[in-house]
C-alpha cells in the first residue's frame, strides 16, 4: 500500500516531536504541588482540621501524578509501569481510583502512525523491506514505552511480531526521566517513606541497554532455548535484528497477567501467579540471566495455560546464578538465627563496618519479609504488602531508623527490583503460592548448608 505522510505529525516521530508538550506537563507538577500546599495552608487558617487539609492534598496530588502519567510515553511511561507494580504499596485511599490508570500502564501506550511506521521499517530493513514479509500489519498488536509490536507473517510463511523502537525513543527517555527525578518529592506526598529516586536513577542507567534490540535478541535467545518445551513458560524465539527493530516468533495471546489482576478468577490468579514467580527464579538457574523487567505486561496468558515471556530488553546476568549468600541469609532467617543474617548483611556489604545494628532489630525490619518462606503456601495481598510498606517507612528505629543505615551494594540492584516487584504483583493478583518451594528449588544456599 502506498506511504502517506503523517497528519500533524511533528519530525522526530511521535516522541521527540512532543517532547515540549510532555515537558511542559511534567514541568507543571512541582507548580501544581505548590499551589495545593497553599491552598491547605489557606484552609488551617480558616479552621479546616489539619488532617483533612493534608488528606485534601494528597488526594489532588495523587490525582495530578496520575492523570500526567496515563498520557505520555517515553521515560514517562516506562517509571509509570516501573510504578504500576508497587501499587499494593500505596495507601488504598489514594490509589484506588488510579489503579485502572497504572494497569493500562503496563500493558498499552498510544501507537506509532502508519507513515513513521513505514520509515522505520524502511531504516531498519531497506527499502525493499515488504518482500521480506508476505503480510504486515499497520495498527500495532501492542505499544510499550519504548517501541510497539506488529503483527506480520515471514517469507517461509511463519506469523511473527515485529517490534519496532520509537523515532527519537534514546533522547525523549533521558529528558523525560530527568524530569521524573523532580517528582520525588509528590510521591512522598501520597506515600510517605516511598522513595522514588533510586528507581529513576536505575531507569536512566539501563536506558543505553534497554535501546540496543542486539543485545535484546541475544538475551531473548538464550531463554527460549533454556525454556524450550516447557510445560508452564514459552518464550518467543528472535528470527532477526537490527539495533532498533526485532523479529520473533508470535505468541498467540489476547490478554496479560494485566488482565488476571483485574479480571481474573482465583484459581488464575493462583496459577499464573505461580507460574510467574517460578519463571523469575528459574532464569538465572537455567539461562544464567534474571528477566529485570516483572511489569504484568510482559507477560501473557497462552491458549494452552502457559505464561508467555517477552520483553527482554532489561536483564541481570547471572551466569552462576542467584547468589547463594542470598539463600544462606534467608535461611538463616527462617530459622531465627539473626545473629548469623547480622553477619552475613555485613559481608556481604548490606552493612557498612562501623553501622551500628544489632541481631534483634534486624529481625524486627526484616521479619515481615521472610513470612513467605516461613509456610508450606504463602497468601499475598495488598493488604498484606501495605502493612509492610508502612512498618518500614515508619519514623521509627525498626522503620526508618533502620532502613536508613542498610546499603544496597550495586551487584544486588536488579535482584532487589525483581523479588520486590514480583511480590508487589504477587500481592495485586492475591495469589496464594508454594512460595518456600520455589526457593527450595531456585535459590542457591536457602537448602544447602555445605555452601556457608
Amino acid at each position: 500500500m502506498p506511504e502517506t505522510p503523517d497528519q500533524d505529525q511533528p519530525k522526530g516521530g511521535p516522541i521527540a516531536g512532543s517532547a515540549f508538550a510532555r515537558g511542559a506537563r511534567l514541568a507543571s507538577l512541582p507548580v501544581g504541588f505548590a499551589g495545593r500546599t497553599t491552598l491547605g495552608l489557606g484552609k488551617r487558617i480558616v479552621g479546616t482540621p489539619a488532617n483533612l487539609v493534608l488528606d485534601e492534598v494528597q488526594r489532588r496530588t495523587a490525582d495530578q501524578i496520575f492523570s500526567v502519567l496515563g498520557q505520555l510515553k517515553g521515560g514517562a511511561m516506562k517509571f509509570g509501569q516501573a510504578m504500576s507494580i508497587f501499587e499494593a504499596a500505596l495507601p488504598e485511599e489514594f490509589i484506588g481510583p488510579y489503579r485502572e490508570t497504572l494497569v493500562k500502564l503496563q500493558d498499552s501506550a498510544p501507537p506509532m502512525p502508519p507513515g513513521t511506521v513505514h520509515r522505520v521499517m524502511t531504516q531498519e530493513f531497506g527499502p525493499d523491506w515488504r518482500t521480506q514479509f508476505t503480510s504486515f500489519e499497520d495498527k500495532p498488536a501492542a505499544s510499550a514505552s519504548i517501541g510497539q509490536v506488529h503483527r506480520a507473517t515471514w517469507s517461509d510463511g511463519s506469523h511473527v511480531a515485529v517490534k519496532l523502537q520509537y523515532p527519537g525513543a534514546a533522547k525523549a527517555l533521558l529528558s523525560d526521566l530527568r524530569q521524573i527525578s523532580r517528582l520525588a518529592r509528590l510521591f512522598g506526598v501520597i506515600a510517605p517513606g516511598l522513595d522514588v529516586k533510586p528507581l529513576v536513577k536505575e531507569l536512566q542507567d539501563r536506558v543505553a541497554e534497554e535501546l540496543d534490540y542486539s543485545l535484546e535478541a541475544g538475551a531473548q535467545s538464550v531463554f527460549a532455548e533454556a525454556f524450550t518445551d516447557d510445560p508452564e513458560i514459552t518464550v518467543p524465539s528472535p528470527l532477526a535484528h537490527t539495533e532498533r527493530a526485532l523479529v520473533s516468533t508470535w505468541l498467540e495471546s489476547d490478554s496479560s497477567l494485566a488482565h488476571v489482576i483485574t479480571n481474573g478468577t482465583q484459581e488464575e490468579r493462583d496459577r499464573y501467579g505461580e507460574a510467574y514467580v517460578r519463571f523469575l527464579f528459574a532464569g538465572p538457574r537455567r539461562a544464567g540471566m534474571l528477566h529485570a523487567d516483572p511489569h504484568p505486561g510482559n507477560f501473557r496468558i497462552m491458549p494452552d495455560g502457559r505464561l508467555g515471556v517477552v520483553d527482554f530488553g532489561a536483564v541481570a546476568r547471572l551466569p552462576e546464578g542467584l547468589p547463594a549468600s542470598m539463600g544462606r541469609l534467608l535461611r538463616h532467617a527462617v530459622a531465627g538465627d539473626y545473629d548469623s543474617v547480622l553477619e552475613g548483611l555485613r559481608d556481604e556489604g548490606f552493612l557498612k563496618a562501623k553501622t551500628d545494628l544489632d541481631a534483634e532489630t534486624i529481625a524486627r525490619y526484616i521479619g515481615p519479609f521472610v513470612e513467605p518462606a516461613q509456610v508450606e503456601r504463602f497468601t499475598f495481598s495488598r493488604e498484606w504488602m501495605r502493612a509492610q510498606t508502612l512498618r518500614v517507612s515508619a519514623p521509627n528505629a525498626e522503620g526508618m531508623g533502620t532502613a536508613m543505615k542498610i546499603n544496597l551494594p550495586p551487584q544486588y540492584l536488579l535482584i532487589h527490583r525483581v523479588w520486590i516487584g514480583g511480590i508487589g504483583v504477587l500481592s495485586q493478583l492475591g495469589a496464594t503460592a508454594p512460595f518456600r518451594a520455589i526457593l527450595e528449588e531456585s535459590l542457591p544456599g536457602f537448602l544447602d548448608e555445605g555452601q556457608d
